[in-house]
Protein backbone atom coordinates (compact mmCIF):
# COMPACT_ATOMS: atom_id res chain seq x y z
CA UNK A 1 0.00 0.00 0.00
CA UNK A 2 1.49 3.29 -0.68
CA UNK A 3 1.95 6.03 2.14
CA UNK A 4 -1.19 8.25 3.16
CA UNK A 5 -1.19 11.21 1.67
CA UNK A 6 0.49 14.26 3.15
CA UNK A 7 -1.98 17.23 3.96
CA UNK A 8 1.06 18.90 5.49
CA UNK A 9 2.12 22.00 3.96
CA UNK A 10 5.93 22.33 3.33
CA UNK A 11 6.35 25.35 0.98
CA UNK A 12 3.89 28.11 -0.38
CA UNK A 13 4.29 30.24 -3.16
CA UNK A 14 3.74 30.23 -6.65
CA UNK A 15 4.73 28.90 -10.21
CA UNK A 16 6.39 31.81 -12.14
CA UNK A 17 7.12 31.90 -15.79
CA UNK A 18 7.16 35.16 -18.22
CA UNK A 19 4.37 37.04 -16.64
CA UNK A 20 2.41 34.59 -15.36
CA UNK A 21 2.20 33.70 -11.27
CA UNK A 22 0.05 30.75 -10.68
CA UNK A 23 -0.22 30.17 -6.73
CA UNK A 24 0.93 26.50 -5.15
CA UNK A 25 1.72 24.60 -2.29
CA UNK A 26 3.98 21.92 -1.81
CA UNK A 27 3.82 18.93 -0.37
CA UNK A 28 5.77 15.58 0.59
CA UNK A 29 5.69 13.54 -2.34
CA UNK A 30 7.23 10.16 -0.15
CA UNK A 31 7.42 8.78 3.04
CA UNK A 32 10.62 7.38 5.00
CA UNK A 33 9.46 4.26 6.08
CA UNK A 34 13.35 2.81 7.82
CA UNK A 35 13.40 1.96 11.45
CA UNK A 36 14.35 5.25 13.03
CA UNK A 37 16.29 4.43 16.82
CA UNK A 38 16.01 6.66 19.33
CA UNK A 39 19.27 7.40 21.71
CA UNK A 40 17.28 6.86 25.07
CA UNK A 41 18.99 6.94 28.98
CA UNK A 42 18.23 3.14 30.21
CA UNK A 43 17.85 4.62 33.92
CA UNK A 44 15.41 7.41 33.75
CA UNK A 45 14.39 6.64 29.87
CA UNK A 46 14.86 10.31 28.41
CA UNK A 47 16.14 11.31 25.28
CA UNK A 48 20.25 11.42 24.47
CA UNK A 49 21.18 14.05 22.62
CA UNK A 50 24.43 14.69 19.86
CA UNK A 51 26.74 16.25 22.81
CA UNK A 52 29.79 18.62 20.89
CA UNK A 53 32.92 17.09 21.75
CA UNK A 54 36.65 18.57 21.67
CA UNK A 55 38.23 15.45 19.22
CA UNK A 56 41.53 16.50 21.03
CA UNK A 57 40.60 17.03 24.84
CA UNK A 58 37.09 14.60 24.61
CA UNK A 59 35.80 17.08 26.94
CA UNK A 60 32.39 18.86 25.75
CA UNK A 61 33.00 22.28 24.39
CA UNK A 62 29.74 25.14 24.98
CA UNK A 63 27.92 25.89 21.95
CA UNK A 64 28.87 29.69 22.17
CA UNK A 65 32.39 28.41 21.66
CA UNK A 66 32.07 26.79 18.65
CA UNK A 67 32.80 28.37 15.21
CA UNK A 68 31.69 27.24 11.64
CA UNK A 69 35.59 26.10 9.55
CA UNK A 70 35.80 25.27 5.92
CA UNK A 71 38.73 22.74 5.27
CA UNK A 72 40.80 24.38 1.97
CA UNK A 73 43.47 22.21 2.73
CA UNK A 74 44.43 19.16 4.44
CA UNK A 75 44.50 21.09 8.36
CA UNK A 76 44.04 24.22 7.13
CA UNK A 77 40.91 25.49 7.83
CA UNK A 78 38.91 29.25 7.21
CA UNK A 79 36.44 30.47 9.91
CA UNK A 80 33.14 32.15 8.59
CA UNK A 81 31.48 33.90 10.99
CA UNK A 82 26.92 33.81 11.20
CA UNK A 83 26.75 36.85 9.66
CA UNK A 84 28.97 35.67 6.64
CA UNK A 85 26.95 32.97 6.18
CA UNK A 86 23.58 34.80 6.77
CA UNK A 87 25.06 37.07 4.01
CA UNK A 88 25.66 34.89 1.18
CA UNK A 89 21.70 32.52 1.93
CA UNK A 90 19.69 33.48 -1.42
CA UNK A 91 17.01 35.72 -1.36
CA UNK A 92 13.54 33.71 -0.75
CA UNK A 93 11.11 34.55 -3.10
CA UNK A 94 8.75 32.51 -2.31
CA UNK A 95 8.46 31.37 -6.52
CA UNK A 96 9.13 28.29 -8.62
CA UNK A 97 10.90 30.11 -11.41
CA UNK A 98 10.60 28.59 -14.71
CA UNK A 99 13.88 29.36 -16.65
CA UNK A 100 13.78 27.00 -19.62
CA UNK A 101 11.62 24.56 -20.96
CA UNK A 102 13.65 20.53 -22.19
CA UNK A 103 12.19 17.39 -23.31
CA UNK A 104 11.62 14.98 -20.25
CA UNK A 105 14.30 12.48 -21.68
CA UNK A 106 16.80 14.49 -22.04
CA UNK A 107 17.41 14.25 -18.31
CA UNK A 108 19.05 11.35 -16.96
CA UNK A 109 18.35 9.66 -13.50
CA UNK A 110 21.02 10.55 -12.24
CA UNK A 111 20.10 14.18 -11.42
CA UNK A 112 16.46 12.92 -9.62
CA UNK A 113 17.02 14.02 -5.62
CA UNK A 114 13.60 14.34 -4.23
CA UNK A 115 9.63 15.01 -5.43
CA UNK A 116 6.61 17.02 -3.92
CA UNK A 117 3.59 17.35 -5.29
CA UNK A 118 2.69 20.56 -6.14
CA UNK A 119 -1.28 21.75 -5.95
CA UNK A 120 -2.87 25.12 -6.88
CA UNK A 121 -3.14 27.42 -3.67
CA UNK A 122 -6.77 28.46 -4.15
CA UNK A 123 -9.48 28.37 -6.47
CA UNK A 124 -8.33 31.41 -8.37
CA UNK A 125 -5.08 29.16 -9.81
CA UNK A 126 -6.83 25.93 -10.81
CA UNK A 127 -7.24 26.76 -14.13
CA UNK A 128 -3.81 28.43 -14.52
CA UNK A 129 -2.36 25.48 -12.95
CA UNK A 130 -4.51 22.95 -15.42
CA UNK A 131 -3.09 24.86 -18.24
CA UNK A 132 0.30 24.52 -17.47
CA UNK A 133 -0.07 20.61 -16.59
CA UNK A 134 -1.69 20.20 -19.97
CA UNK A 135 0.49 22.08 -21.83
CA UNK A 136 3.55 20.01 -20.67
CA UNK A 137 1.89 16.43 -21.29
CA UNK A 138 1.13 18.13 -24.95
CA UNK A 139 4.79 19.10 -25.63
CA UNK A 140 6.14 16.54 -23.59
CA UNK A 141 8.43 19.36 -22.18
CA UNK A 142 8.75 19.69 -18.16
CA UNK A 143 10.08 23.25 -16.43
CA UNK A 144 13.28 23.67 -15.38
CA UNK A 145 13.37 26.32 -12.64
CA UNK A 146 15.13 27.42 -9.54
CA UNK A 147 13.29 27.65 -6.01
CA UNK A 148 14.49 28.57 -2.71
CA UNK A 149 13.37 26.12 0.47
CA UNK A 150 14.37 26.96 4.01
CA UNK A 151 16.76 29.50 2.77
CA UNK A 152 18.76 26.90 -0.07
CA UNK A 153 18.11 27.34 -3.08
CA UNK A 154 17.63 24.46 -4.97
CA UNK A 155 17.60 23.54 -9.17
CA UNK A 156 14.44 21.67 -9.96
CA UNK A 157 12.24 19.92 -12.62
CA UNK A 158 8.41 20.86 -12.96
CA UNK A 159 6.74 17.79 -14.35
CA UNK A 160 3.17 16.81 -15.20
CA UNK A 161 1.70 13.60 -12.64
CA UNK A 162 -1.88 12.65 -13.14
CA UNK A 163 -3.58 15.31 -12.60
CA UNK A 164 -1.78 17.90 -10.74
CA UNK A 165 2.36 18.46 -11.05
CA UNK A 166 5.35 16.88 -9.66
CA UNK A 167 8.65 19.28 -8.42
CA UNK A 168 11.46 16.98 -8.21
CA UNK A 169 14.37 18.66 -6.57
CA UNK A 170 17.44 18.02 -9.05
CA UNK A 171 21.31 17.88 -8.51
CA UNK A 172 23.46 20.27 -9.48
CA UNK A 173 25.70 19.35 -12.33
CA UNK A 174 28.72 19.25 -9.77
CA UNK A 175 27.05 16.73 -7.37
CA UNK A 176 26.76 14.30 -10.11
CA UNK A 177 30.20 12.20 -10.58
CA UNK A 178 31.82 11.61 -13.41
CA UNK A 179 31.63 8.12 -15.28
CA UNK A 180 35.75 8.40 -16.50
CA UNK A 181 37.72 5.30 -15.48
CA UNK A 182 34.55 2.96 -14.20
CA UNK A 183 35.08 -0.69 -16.12
CA UNK A 184 31.77 0.09 -18.15
CA UNK A 185 32.40 -2.62 -21.26
CA UNK A 186 33.02 -0.38 -24.48
CA UNK A 187 32.27 -1.56 -28.06
CA UNK A 188 34.86 -4.23 -27.84
CA UNK A 189 32.60 -6.38 -25.69
CA UNK A 190 30.17 -7.88 -27.63
CA UNK A 191 27.38 -10.13 -27.30
CA UNK A 192 26.04 -12.33 -30.06
CA UNK A 193 22.76 -12.78 -31.25
CA UNK A 194 21.63 -15.74 -29.94
CA UNK A 195 23.11 -14.60 -26.35
CA UNK A 196 20.76 -11.47 -26.94
CA UNK A 197 17.71 -13.57 -27.89
CA UNK A 198 17.81 -16.14 -24.92
CA UNK A 199 18.62 -12.50 -22.56
CA UNK A 200 15.19 -11.21 -24.26
CA UNK A 201 13.02 -13.58 -24.30
CA UNK A 202 13.94 -13.53 -20.15
CA UNK A 203 12.79 -10.45 -20.18
CA UNK A 204 9.78 -11.58 -21.86
CA UNK A 205 8.80 -13.98 -19.39
CA UNK A 206 9.34 -11.84 -16.19
CA UNK A 207 8.29 -8.97 -17.51
CA UNK A 208 4.72 -7.33 -16.04
CA UNK A 209 2.86 -3.75 -15.16
CA UNK A 210 4.67 -2.05 -12.67
CA UNK A 211 3.05 -2.84 -9.12
CA UNK A 212 4.93 -1.00 -6.27
CA UNK A 213 2.74 -3.14 -3.41
CA UNK A 214 4.18 -6.34 -4.75
CA UNK A 215 8.00 -5.66 -3.66
CA UNK A 216 8.43 -4.63 0.50
CA UNK A 217 10.97 -3.90 3.04
CA UNK A 218 11.50 -7.56 4.71
CA UNK A 219 14.12 -6.30 7.01
CA UNK A 220 11.81 -3.45 8.58
CA UNK A 221 8.53 -5.78 8.42
CA UNK A 222 10.75 -8.25 10.83
CA UNK A 223 11.67 -5.61 13.04
CA UNK A 224 8.24 -3.89 13.04
CA UNK A 225 6.38 -7.46 13.73
CA UNK A 226 9.36 -7.77 16.70
CA UNK A 227 8.16 -3.82 18.02
CA UNK A 228 4.91 -5.15 18.22
CA UNK A 229 5.15 -8.06 20.18
CA UNK A 230 7.26 -7.18 22.79
CA UNK A 231 4.96 -4.16 23.07
CA UNK A 232 2.03 -6.61 23.64
CA UNK A 233 3.90 -8.02 25.91
CA UNK A 234 4.17 -4.62 27.64
CA UNK A 235 7.70 -3.08 26.66
CA UNK A 236 6.37 0.14 26.01
CA UNK A 237 7.95 2.94 28.02
CA UNK A 238 6.97 6.52 27.70
CA UNK A 239 9.33 9.34 26.82
CA UNK A 240 8.88 13.19 26.50
CA UNK A 241 7.40 13.81 22.88
CA UNK A 242 8.95 16.76 20.59
CA UNK A 243 6.83 19.92 19.94
CA UNK A 244 5.61 21.03 16.04
CA UNK A 245 6.15 23.53 13.58
CA UNK A 246 3.42 25.80 11.62
CA UNK A 247 3.96 26.96 8.27
CA UNK A 248 3.64 30.44 6.84
CA UNK A 249 1.20 31.95 4.26
CA UNK A 250 1.98 33.49 0.75
CA UNK A 251 1.10 34.88 -2.93
CA UNK A 252 -2.03 35.52 -5.26
CA UNK A 253 -2.73 35.06 -9.41
CA UNK A 254 -3.11 37.53 -11.60
CA UNK A 255 -5.16 37.61 -14.77
CA UNK A 256 -4.03 34.66 -17.03
CA UNK A 257 -4.78 35.58 -20.14
CA UNK A 258 -3.55 39.00 -20.46
CA UNK A 259 0.19 37.53 -19.25
CA UNK A 260 0.27 35.08 -21.41
CA UNK A 261 -1.03 37.97 -24.08
CA UNK A 262 2.19 40.06 -22.70
CA UNK A 263 4.50 37.57 -22.46
CA UNK A 264 4.43 36.15 -25.91
CA UNK A 265 5.12 39.97 -26.97
CA UNK A 266 8.02 39.74 -25.48
CA UNK A 267 7.85 41.30 -22.18
CA UNK A 268 8.61 38.33 -20.34
CA UNK A 269 11.20 40.39 -18.16
CA UNK A 270 9.07 43.72 -17.37
CA UNK A 271 7.45 43.38 -13.86
CA UNK A 272 3.88 43.48 -13.28
CA UNK A 273 2.03 44.63 -10.83
CA UNK A 274 0.41 41.78 -9.29
CA UNK A 275 3.83 39.61 -9.17
CA UNK A 276 5.47 42.42 -7.82
CA UNK A 277 3.00 42.37 -4.97
CA UNK A 278 3.23 38.97 -4.61
CA UNK A 279 7.18 39.77 -4.33
CA UNK A 280 6.46 42.22 -1.80
CA UNK A 281 4.12 39.93 0.18
CA UNK A 282 7.16 36.78 0.11
CA UNK A 283 9.72 39.72 1.37
CA UNK A 284 8.10 39.92 4.74
CA UNK A 285 8.57 36.17 4.65
CA UNK A 286 12.58 36.35 3.61
CA UNK A 287 14.31 32.96 5.13
CA UNK A 288 10.86 31.84 6.87
CA UNK A 289 10.26 29.43 3.80
CA UNK A 290 8.23 26.57 5.89
CA UNK A 291 9.53 22.92 4.41
CA UNK A 292 10.35 19.82 5.92
CA UNK A 293 14.12 20.36 7.25
CA UNK A 294 14.74 19.27 11.12
CA UNK A 295 16.73 22.95 11.50
CA UNK A 296 13.63 25.23 11.31
CA UNK A 297 12.39 22.73 13.71
CA UNK A 298 14.87 23.10 16.41
CA UNK A 299 14.63 27.06 16.18
CA UNK A 300 10.89 26.81 16.32
CA UNK A 301 11.08 24.64 19.22
CA UNK A 302 13.89 26.60 20.96
CA UNK A 303 11.43 30.13 21.09
CA UNK A 304 8.95 28.73 23.03
CA UNK A 305 9.05 29.13 26.67
CA UNK A 306 9.37 26.15 29.12
CA UNK A 307 5.85 26.35 30.00
CA UNK A 308 4.82 26.52 26.10
CA UNK A 309 6.50 23.85 24.94
CA UNK A 310 5.00 21.56 27.34
CA UNK A 311 1.29 23.05 26.68
CA UNK A 312 2.10 23.08 22.69
CA UNK A 313 4.08 19.94 22.64
CA UNK A 314 2.71 16.75 20.48
CA UNK A 315 3.71 13.14 19.19
CA UNK A 316 6.01 14.09 16.54
CA UNK A 317 9.15 12.51 14.16
CA UNK A 318 12.24 13.77 15.20
CA UNK A 319 13.39 13.34 11.12
CA UNK A 320 11.61 15.59 8.61
CA UNK A 321 8.32 14.26 7.11
CA UNK A 322 8.39 12.42 3.83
Amino acid sequence: MPAPTSSRTLWKGAISFGLVHIPVTLHSATAENRMKFNLLDKSTMTRVGNQQVNKNTGEATAREEIVKGFEVEKDQFVVLSPDEIKAALPRSTQTIDIEAFVDREQIAAVYFNKPYYVSPAGKGGQKPFALLRETLKRTGKVGIAKVVISTRQHLAMLIPHGNGLALNLLRWSDEVRDTAGLAWPDESVTVSAAELKMAEQLVDAMAGDWQPDLFHDEFREKLMALVEEKSREGGLRTVAPVPGEDVQPTAEVIDLTELLRRSLKGNAKTPAAAPAAAKKTAGKREETAANDEAVPLKKAAARKSPATARASAKPASRRKAG
